[in-house]
């Protein structure tokens, strides 16, 4: 138990920057198809870059006040304290603060602008339903959401996705191009493109968001089931924070709904079309992956000869 595992990424570097450039073709296509000018474009880029930078900063203090969470004490919260601060040692990264959020809504998430200034927060409904061994699994899948850099990836892509929504609404209600173009004989071109933009700017912006924190979550998964050598507890995790937040959904507010993404788990109650636009992975996808990542660790173990309940195998 005394070993190391060293933390490395899935390749998170390229599939984020392939996704980003995707956000980046979607506002020049837009810029193209209604020929906004230039200074319009340049305020929009700052906009993001400024909610970017704003959203990374606070991340942390705009999450925990989200949920209404509060830090607690080692004497408060000791077995949550023992998991992370091994699971920490084991990383060999510093350990985050804890919080616990008072709702019965099974969720856990983690959040800060960097390991040093991160935070794990899990509600009163995941420590009601969770046994010990559950939720070693769910704080290895957060403590790796912060040590693969996710939360500057989730603040990036959200302010992208604002860009291009408002960029969208902004050219429905005030037109794109100038004026000389308005009047001349692109004026069809454009009313096409700020239509266009209108409908599907928005869509285009929640879909590649969406893209971006599913491939995160499965990353997690893997990562955290590394870190804890146990897979199959997560799994089992996911199966009752999965069923917990359908019959005990979070309520819906602007704060939890900026916090959603963040969680383990989807924490509204979600069905049919719905489900398309869901900020995370299916459930029984993941619970799939994680017992087959189960049952190769296990081969892997039998054919060395080991039997230690926790595997160190390193991150990839």
């Amino acid at each position: 138990m005394d070993a190391k595992v060293r933390v490395h990424g899935h390749m998170n570097g390229l599939k984020t920057t392939l996704l980003f450039a995707l956000m980046w073709a979607v506002i020049m296509l837009i810029w193209w198809a209604t020929g906004g000018s230039r200074q319009t474009l340049g305020v929009y880029i700052l906009i993001g870059l400024g909610t970017t930078f704003f959203s990374y900063w606070f991340s942390d203090k705009l999450a925990i006040a989200s949920m209404g969470a509060r830090e607690v004490s080692e004497a408060e919260a000791p077995e949550i304290y023992q998991i992370v601060r091994e699971l920490s040692a084991r990383a060999g990264k510093p350990m985050p603060r804890i919080y616990i959020a008072p709702t019965m809504s099974p969720n856990a998430f983690a959040t800060g602008r960097n390991e040093r200034h991160a935070a794990v927060c899990c509600t009163q409904g995941i420590l009601r339903i969770l046994n010990a061994r559950e939720l070693r699994g769910v704080l290895g899948h957060e403590l790796m959401h912060v040590y693969n850099r996710d939360i500057l990836t989730s603040a990036i892509a959200s302010a992208m996705a604002t860009v291009i929504t408002y960029l969208g609404y902004s050219l429905m209600y005030f037109g794109g191009g100038s004026r000389d173009n308005r009047e001349g004989g692109s004026g069809g071109l454009g009313l096409i493109g700020v239509l266009l933009s209108a409908v599907l700017a928005p869509i285009a912006a929640s879909l590649i968001q969406l893209a971006i924190s599913r491939t995160r979550e499965y990353d997690a998964d893997e990562d955290g089931s590394l870190l804890t050598g146990d897979p199959e507890a997560l799994a089992s995790a996911l199966n009752k924070i999965s069923y917990g937040a359908q019959t005990t959904p979070l309520r819906k507010t602007a704060g939890t709904q900026s916090v959603a993404a963040m969680m383990i788990a989807n924490p509204f109650s979600s069905a049919g079309f719905a489900k398309l636009f869901s900020t995370h992975p299916p459930t029984d996808e993941r619970i799939a992956r994680l017992m087959q990542m189960a049952h190769e660790m296990n081969g892997a173990s039998l054919q060395s000869g080991g039997a230690a309940p926790y595997s160190t195998r390193v991150l990839r």
